[in-house]
């Protein structure tokens, strides 16, 4: 996921609400050079987003998050953008909901959370009774789960204008329907982790990836259209050319704009898996 943040605050404070909110989020990579005008990238995550096995992981000694293939949040600050895409509450507290309503919540489950650092870093916590729905300090709505999950980023939530063709969008993607994923054993059973929703499909290219969670919208009177959450500045979809192929616009920078929009207005993003091992080398935090 890409998103976008207002101020070089909130870019400071949005990173921190997830390294000290998640337990296992790490900064992955960062890109800040240029000068004070250019555009200021950090990924976050919880292993590595190669789509290769990393040379340090062994079974059976390594654990998974030493393994290829995660998930990562993108935050973007570009001083020249004027546009106030969230703008938390003045006062002690953040109580400001999140913009828009097409993105439900990135679903996240971790050893731990912290809410007490989800609010110091400006999070707003809407609830947490079992779980924890907080939406960021830069506008992306999070739920966040105590459990085990192969990819902490397990899945985006989408409040779909309609699931059907939401479906058929994915698949021509490569996302299919799997089982619905949980990170708890006893799998929505109990009280700290919810239940597949209703009439909802989740879709993903693989058992093991983060996937996406086709909601109904639940909106009440005639119209069921959903707006458009400006912080999500795309959802990026990592694929590999065919052999001998070219991999397109996936080999300059220009690829990270949104390409497609899905039926309830997230926007998608390709990149190719080539331009992602290049990315990796020269943007990866040297370990010490």
């Amino acid at each position: 996921l890409t998103i976008d943040v207002t101020d070089k605050d909130q870019y400071a404070q949005t990173i921190q609400f997830f390294l000290d909110g998640f337990d296992g989020m790490k900064v992955l990579r960062e890109r800040t050079g240029g000068g004070g005008a250019a555009v200021k990238d950090t990924w976050l995550g919880f292993g590595p987003e190669t789509l290769s096995i990393p040379p340090t992981f062994e079974l059976p000694v390594s654990s998974f998050s030493q393994y290829g293939g995660h998930a990562a949040i993108h935050v973007r600050y570009d001083p020249k953008s004027t546009a106030i895409l969230y703008k938390p509450s003045s006062g002690e507290f953040n109580n400001e909901p999140a913009p828009g309503d097409n993105v439900a919540y990135l679903q996240i489950g971790v050893a731990q959370y912290r809410i007490s650092q989800m609010v110091k870093n400006g999070g707003n916590v809407l609830d947490a009774y079992g779980w924890v729905n907080v939406v960021s300090p830069a506008g992306l709505p999070i739920r966040a789960i105590v459990g085990v999950s192969p990819d902490p980023m397990m899945f985006l939530a989408v409040n779909c204008a309609d699931v059907k063709k939401s479906e058929e969008f994915y698949a021509k993607l490569g996302f299919v329907r799997q089982e619905y994923p949980y990170c708890r054993l006893n799998q929505g059973q109990g009280q700290f982790e919810p239940p597949q929703p209703d009439k909802s499909v989740y879709v993903a290219p693989s058992a093991n990836s983060m996937g996406i969670l086709l909601l109904k919208n639940e909106k009440r009177g005639r119209s069921k259209t959903v707006a458009p959450n400006p912080v999500l500045r795309s959802l990026n979809v990592v694929y590999a050319p065919p052999e001998g192929g070219d991999a397109g616009d996936g080999d300059s920078t220009s690829s990270l704009d949104p390409q497609v929009v899905d039926p309830s207005s997230i926007p998608i993003s390709f990149i190719s898996q080539d331009y992602l091992e290049t990315e990796i080398k020269t943007t990866a935090i040297q370990s010490s």
